[in-house]
């Protein structure tokens, strides 16, 4: 009795800690790819799982997208993108709700019954990722042998994927905000350098903004390359006179 009191504290620990590491990464600043990976990690460690797994949704597309897994299968890790409301992910996704499976092998729902077989794929349970009620994804937890998930594991991974949903909004909301400010610097050096040739050339600003344009397809740089090698030459050219 008291092993098993010491084997239930220590897998409640290990629980805690799982939750404990999740939640860090909302704040953690980490880029989305390696966070993604990360929860998939600590997914499957903690449920000891066969295959854990991470998709988002793409909202113009309407597909669910394998971004993330702990597994080293290819059949798995190639598998076709998921309609929103097709199969059992897009069913979770779609209404926004817990999904267990007992057999995935046995369930019609299931899309890549090929890959379930290659890889030994048995029970699955497949958990919504929502942030304030939006679904950005789901979070896939398989194992290799028929297991019913108890209200404990389907508590943890519902808490798993409330923390990795707020952690995928906010890696995201970052991108985006570190886009934005990347778009308006590669703006400024554009109009920088547009402005050196117009003066230089003694040209209307729309023809030198057509000649880094040109000179941009001529080298196969970007714009902003371009832009950057006029504004340092004209700095050295400065600093010579």
């Amino acid at each position: 009795m008291a092993t098993k009191k010491k084997d239930s504290f220590q897998i409640y620990v290990k629980q805690i800690e799982a939750i404990s590491k999740v939640a860090n990464l909302i704040t953690s600043g980490m880029y989305l790819e390696e966070l993604l990976r990360l929860v998939v990690q600590v997914t499957a460690e903690v449920m000891s799982s066969k295959i854990s797994s991470l998709m988002l949704l793409d909202p113009d597309k309407k597909e669910l997208i394998v971004k993330a897994t702990q597994s080293i299968s290819e059949a798995y890790n190639k598998k076709p993108n998921i309609p929103l409301g097709e199969g059992i992910a897009g069913e979770a996704a779609r209404d926004n709700k817990l999904v267990c499976v007992p057999d995935v092998k046995e369930d019609e729902r299931y899309l890549n019954q090929d890959v379930a077989r290659k890889e030994g794929l048995c029970s699955l349970v497949c958990v919504p990722l929502a942030v304030k009620g939006r679904v950005i994804g789901v979070l896939n937890c398989y194992t290799s042998k028929k297991h019913r998930f108890s209200k404990n594991e389907l508590d943890l991974l519902v808490a798993l994927a409330n923390q990795a949903a707020i952690a995928i909004e906010n890696a995201e909301l970052d991108l985006r905000a570190r886009s934005a400010e990347e778009a308006l610097t590669t703006r400024k050096l554009i109009e920088r350098a547009k402005d050196i040739i117009s003066q230089d050339a003694n040209i209307l600003p729309s023809e030198a903004y057509r000649l880094i344009q040109k000179q941009s397809m001529n080298m196969r740089k970007s714009m902003r390359e371009v832009a950057e090698a006029i504004i340092l030459a004209k700095d050295i050219k400065t600093k010579k006179d």
